[in-house]
Formats: structure tokens, C-alpha cells, sequence
């Protein structure tokens, strides 16, 4: 059949060649060599070498009953697996819980004197809290009272908290969870008008937040964060009856913001009249809805996952028992943030329902310097250490020989977030390990739950820069765009995807359950009526490539997000934020390497007719992408340009203008309804770099990330 592919336009041959080309960019990666766990970590690890058999595909998916059986539940369950309403999974359906009863209540008799959680205030003079479990107890209790009885909430009801790193953070979900309220925690950096539509979209009737917290030595205004979202969730009308704020020095309130009477109120004067009152704890459904947990996407509306009590509380508290090895009389630091799902399974929940000790520090791991985790780490016996990449390459950066000047010594050291460079990952087994702490490096998503891909710390070896393979109980597989399986050890990347469920998969996206069904199922489901889990292979929306030994490489988001730090931002919500600038008539977001943070942004606009381009409007453009969003999306560069490249349909060719701001070869530009405006824009924007000695040394790897950057969208 004769080729009618326009003049000018690639054939399909050529696409699927193109295509295949760009895959195989991922063998520019040198392999690295496998590294054993160290013997002395072996000798006392959670793993046994039957845990593998046991959790073999062909047990599931009774295997994750192991995972069930380290919770305490008033009732088990009827059916380990139910996939009448596929893809949205119930797991452990007909049993009752309380992930609170888990987290704390149930540690009262064996670990009631022992530290559940450890304080550190970012001023390092400020004395340490230590919050035994009977503390923990207590205070959870009595804010549980304040919330049914001054709140008057019912099972089942919304909670938005919008809180910094501090111990009411995980007093307050603790509360929601003995109540059967469902908590959505939006992260403290974000700004008021991002924590309102998040509240809106969750139909929350509360909002908890506090007055001040200290971030790099400064006590920071949070309180003012909560009139912004008050208003933006009038905006999107939903009307939030109460404001309780808790004051980060009781009795002292350090806010501009004026508390509006009949709808903000203390939290500490409110606790005077619940003072050691203690609350039953509320039966739940092991389908019930625990959390919900925003995170950005690739359209305006952020997605709410929705997680439920049974199947995320197991696996949480099964990944943290194998893959963080977590026993009672560890001391744990996770240095993320509750305010995302990190934070929540693996700082709150996996490690309280274990009943380990777990730290929650306030502010920046190099404030004052870059040897404080180090020194907290030697002060409080620290023995597992769990952060991002981003943060290693900062200490790296900032303090390479700080970790040999304190007495600490890790067992088992994390990385959660994004991919893991080889050669940072040596500087983290080296001279943060000391040579002697197994690394494990994750990867999953906010909608997973927990960890999709990691080594078990005492069993499997560790490979610099992958994250290994697929974790118990999950078969990993990565397809091409037809649905074919690409085999392991080709060199070939695709879509990385999970053959079955697991229980720390939400249960779908609040209000959005074709949208659910849309971003993880439609592309490889085989048959949309199917009850079968079979056929419902979820897309994660990473692309990877698999070695010959089964260990994974993932390359990065598939879709438009940009990974910020560890900070998943969608550019649609970035460019939906720049254009409110009155000025902007046009967007586009774009990632840039950045030798610290991984990523930052970079924003083209185009103005509306009548303005000139100015150094003013450059700045109103960052200030209202941190005004709406917050500061963690300011961007590195705001760009005026005359136009974007964009293709004949009138799309933005993203993947152009990153390729600009990162000095990779921008790609075939032929088929732009305006190639000429791509010359305009490299000399302006590389010009400028240039001058400011801003050229960037990008790895084979990440220029193929940049090179594909944005391309599902065109």
C-alpha cells in the first residue's frame, strides 16, 4: 500500500523507528555492578530468604495476608480480594479496624514509656519533645473530643489540615483516623489558594492549620495562609465552618492575620475543656476511606487518591517491616514532609503501627549547616535514615566530609522521590553509610500507597542508580505502545506497569473515577467489563527499562509533570497559575536540570497585545506562580518571548523550549506552524544562560528526558 503520508510529515515507519531510537538511548547507561547487603546488617534483618517463595506470583494474592496479619482487627476479613467493581480493588473486605488503635492504642501495654515520636524544632538551642506512646495516646484523644464534640463532624467527613512539621500535624490525623473522619493534609508549602481548591475539591467542612513555624531561622507566617483558602473555596463554593489553629508557642500567637470571630479559634484554649477525656475509637470498614492525598497532574484539577483504612495500613506496615526493617526498638528518620505521601506511610503510619520511634524534624536539613542531620542523627541514636536524592545532593554539596566528623552509624538508608545518580549514590553508601548501611532505593507514586520497586535490604544487592526490582507480591512488566511486552536486558525503555493489584493502591480518585480509569487502565485493559485483575494492567506513568537481571531504571514521568525537588508540579497547574497574571497571554512550563534540586522550572509566556516585555512583569509572573501554587514552583527563569512553537493544531511543542533552556538538540521543528520563532527564542534565552555561566553538562540520560519531555502532549 502506497505511503500517503503528507510532504513533510514523518511516516509511520519513520515514527515507529524514531521512536525506537529514542527508547534505546537508555543503553548509553553504563550498568552498574551489583553490591551485596553488608554482612553485619544481614545477621538481624526482617527478611528471610522464604519471604521471596512466599510472596512468588502464583500465591497471589493470599500473599499479602502477611501484611494483614501485622495489624490488629476487631474482625477479619471475608474476602482477601474484591474485583467485583475492578479496577477500583477492595481488599480486605468484611474486616473491621482502626488505624489509630493501630498506631497507638495497641502499643500502650509493651511500649506505653517508649518514645513514639521525637520532635526536633529547627533551632538547634530549642529543647527536643519526646512523645512517648502514652502521650501520643493522650494527646490524640483529647483533640479527638474537640473535633466530634466543638466540630460536631460525622464519620466519614472531610478534614483539611494545612500544617508545617510539627507534632499537632500527626496528632491531628491520628484524631480524624480514631473518628472515621477522612484527613487531607496539603502540603505546608504550598500556598492558601492551592490548599482551598484542594480543600474545595474534598467538600471539607474544617480546616486545621497552625499560626508560625521556623523555616531556615526565621518563624514564618503560616497562619495567613488560611484566610487565602477560606476565600478560594468560596470561590469554588464550598463554605469551611471552622478554622482551629494551633499555635506553634502556646498561648503566644505569632501571626499578621486577624482570627475572625465565630470561625477561627485556638486549638490550645479549646483542649482546656477536653482535658483527659478519652474517645471511642470508631469501628471502620477495611474499605472506609482513611486519607485523601492531593498531588498534581497534567490538567488544572489536582487528583485526590483516595486510600482506604485496611489495604493501605497493611502494606504500609508490611513495606516498612521488609524494605525499611523496621523493628519496635529502632529509631527511625524519615526527612520528608507529612504533607506528602512519603510522609504519611512512612514517617506516620508504617513506622506507629510497627511501634518504632519516628522523628519529625521542622525545618532544612542544612540549617545552620549541612552537618545537622549528622549531629541529630549521632545526638538521638538514629539507626535508619530515610530522605530524597535532592537533599543528598545538597549535603553532598554543602558538607561532602561532614558525615565523618559525627558518631552515628545507619543500618538501613532510603531514597524516595526521584531516581538516584550513580555517583551520588556512591557518596551516600560511602560517607553517609559509612560503608556499612544497605541502601534501599524506591520508587512509587502517591497512588500506590507504598513502594512498587526496591531492594530488600538483607537479601537482594543493591545496583547504583536503579531502584531493583518489583517488591513483593507485584509483578512488574514494561510494555511498548502497542501493548507488546518489552523483554528484560534489550536496552529497550517503555511503559513501566504492575501486572496485578496490591493493597496500597487507592481505591480511585475522589469524584473522579473515569479520570481513574482514564490515566492507570485505559491505554493496556484489555476488556473494560472484565472482573478479572488479569486483564486490568495499571500504567504508572514512568517510563523504564529493565536489565537483564530483572533490575529496573526508571527514566521519569511519562506525562507533563515536573519533579521539583522530590515535588511533583503539573505544568498545566503552573501555567494555569502564571496566566492569572494579567499580563500573560500564554504559558509553558519546562524542567531544567538543576545540580541541587534535580529539576526547577522554567516559564515561557507570551503577553497579552499592549505590553511590553519587562523585568516587572518577569517578576509578577513568579510571584503569582508562588502566590497560587507557593514557593516551591517559583521558577529559575520567567522567559517573554514572542510566540511559542507550536505545532498546526496550535499545541505547544513543550519539548522545543525545554530542549532551548537545557541546550539539548530541540528535535525535528519541520512540521511547527512556526519553525522561525525557535531561532528568536534559543538566541535570547542561551544567550542570556551563557552570560551567566548557566550551561548546563547533561548526562546521555538526561537528555533523552528533555528530548521526550512533553511530547504525549503535542
Amino acid at each position: 500500500m502506497a505511503d500517503t503520508t503528507p510532504t513533510g510529515s514523518p511516516s509511520a515507519a519513520e515514527q515507529r523507528e524514531a521512536a525506537l531510537s529514542e527508547a534505546q538511548i537508555a543503553v548509553h547507561w553504563r550498568e552498574e555492578e551489583l553490591i551485596p547487603p553488608p554482612p553485619g546488617f544481614q545477621e538481624h534483618a526482617n527478611a528471610d530468604s522464604g519471604i521471596l517463595e512466599r510472596f512468588a506470583p502464583e500465591n497471589f494474592p493470599q500473599c499479602f495476608e502477611e501484611y494483614a496479619n501485622l495489624l490488629t482487627w476487631e474482625k477479619r476479613w471475608d474476602t482477601i480480594l474484591d474485583t467485583s467493581g475492578a479496577p477500583h480493588f477492595l481488599w480486605w473486605k468484611g474486616g473491621r479496624l482502626n488505624a489509630c488503635v493501630n498506631c497507638v492504642d495497641r502499643h500502650l501495654a509493651d511500649r506505653g514509656d517508649e518514645d513514639a515520636m521525637i520532635f526536633i524544632p529547627e533551632l538547634e538551642e530549642d529543647e527536643i519533645q519526646h512523645i512517648t506512646y502514652s502521650d501520643l495516646h493522650r494527646r490524640v484523644n483529647e483533640f479527638a473530643a474537640l473535633l466530634r464534640d466543638f466540630c460536631g463532624l460525622q464519620r466519614q467527613d472531610r478534614v483539611s489540615t494545612h500544617m508545617p512539621m510539627v507534632p499537632e500535624l500527626p496528632v491531628s490525623l491520628l484524631a480524624c483516623a480514631r473518628l472515621g473522619y477522612i484527613h487531607s493534609q496539603v502540603f505546608g508549602g504550598f500556598s492558601g489558594e492551592a490548599c482551598g481548591m484542594r480543600a474545595a475539591d474534598a467538600q471539607a467542612r474544617i480546616l486545621i492549620t497552625m499560626d508560625s513555624y521556623y523555616r531556615n531561622g526565621e518563624l514564618i507566617d503560616h497562619k495567613v495562609k488560611a484566610d487565602e483558602a477560606i476565600e478560594r473555596a468560596r470561590k469554588e463554593g464550598v463554605e469551611i465552618e471552622k478554622v482551629l489553629v494551633w499555635r506553634r508557642m502556646p498561648g503566644e500567637y505569632h501571626s499578621d492575620s486577624p482570627m475572625i470571630e465565630g470561625r477561627d479559634f485556638f486549638v490550645d484554649e479549646l483542649l482546656e475543656d477536653y482535658r483527659g477525656q478519652q474517645v471511642e475509637p470508631e469501628s471502620m470498614e477495611a474499605t472506609d476511606t482513611l486519607f485523601l492525598m492531593y498531588s498534581s497532574g497534567t490538567t488544572g484539577r489536582s487528583k485526590g487518591a483516595q486510600h482506604s483504612v485496611g489495604g493501605y495500613l497493611s502494606y504500609v506496615t508490611g513495606t516498612c517491616k521488609y524494605y525499611l526493617d523496621i523493628h519496635p526498638e529502632d529509631t527511625y528518620w524519615c526527612m520528608a514532609d507529612i504533607g506528602w505521601i512519603t510522609g504519611h506511610s512512612y514517617i506516620l503510619y508504617g513506622p506507629l503501627a510497627l511501634g518504632t520511634t519516628t522523628l519529625i524534624y521542622e525545618g532544612v536539613p542544612t540549617y545552620p549547616d549541612a552537618g545537622r542531620p549528622w549531629r541529630i542523627a549521632e545526638k538521638l541514636g538514629v539507626n535508619i535514615f530515610h530522605t530524597a536524592p535532592t537533599s543528598i545532593r545538597m549535603l553532598r554539596k554543602l558538607g561532602p566530609d561532614e558525615p565523618a566528623k559525627y558518631n552515628y552509624q545507619f543500618k538501613v538508608m532510603t531514597t524516595v522521590g526521584e531516581p538516584i545518580e550513580p555517583d551520588v549514590w556512591r557518596w551516600y553508601y560511602h560517607s553517609v553509610g559509612k560503608d556499612k548501611a544497605a541502601i534501599t532505593d524506591t520508587w512509587w507514586l502517591t497512588e500506590t500507597g507504598g513502594f512498587l520497586g526496591a531492594t530488600l535490604p538483607g537479601l537482594q544487592a543493591m545496583k547504583p542508580g536503579s531502584c531493583g526490582p518489583t517488591v513483593l507480591g507485584i509483578e512488574g512488566v514494561i510494555y511498548d505502545e502497542d501493548g507488546n511486552e518489552i523483554p528484560k536486558g534489550s536496552g529497550v525503555a517503555g511503559n513501566i506497569c504492575m501486572r496485578n493489584p496490591w493493597p496500597g493502591l487507592m481505591m480511585t480518585i475522589w469524584r473522579q473515577d473515569q479520570r481513574y480509569f482514564d490515566i492507570f487502565f485505559s491505554k493496556y485493559n484489555r476488556d473494560p467489563n472484565s472482573k478479572d485483575w488479569r486483564d486490568w494492567p495499571a500504567m504508572m506513568g514512568d517510563g523504564a527499562v529493565q536489565a537483564a537481571d530483572g533490575y529496573f531504571r526508571i527514566l521519569g514521568r511519562i506525562d507533563d509533570v515536573i519533579n521539583v525537588a522530590g515535588h511533583r508540579l503539573g505544568t498545566k497547574e503552573l501555567e494555569s497559575a502564571a496566566i492569572e497574571a494579567e499580563e500573560i497571554a500564554e504559558a509553558a512550563a519546562v524542567p531544567v536540570h538543576d545540580e541541587t534540586r534535580g529539576r526547577v522550572v522554567e516559564m515561557y509566556v507570551a503577553l497579552k497585545p499592549g505590553y511590553e516585555a519587562s523585568k516587572e512583569i518577569e517578576q509578577h509572573v513568579s510571584d503569582t506562580l508562588v502566590r497560587v501554587i507557593g514557593p516551591i514552583a517559583r521558577p529559575k527563569h520567567v522567559w517573554i518571548v514572542s510566540d511559542m512553537p507550536k505545532t498546526r493544531s496550535g499545541k505547544i511543542m513543550r519539548r522545543v523550549i525545554a530542549g532551548i533552556s537545557n541546550f539539548t538538540d530541540v528535535g525535528d521543528v519541520t512540521t511547527l506552524a512556526n519553525p522561525d520563532v525557535v531561532e528568536s527564542i534559543t538566541e535570547h534565552v542561551q544567550s542570556a544562560k551563557r552570560a551567566a555561566g548557566e550551561v548546563p553538562d547533561l548526562s546521555a540520560e538526561a537528555q533523552h528526558e528533555i528530548k521526550t519531555f512533553g511530547a504525549d502532549s503535542e
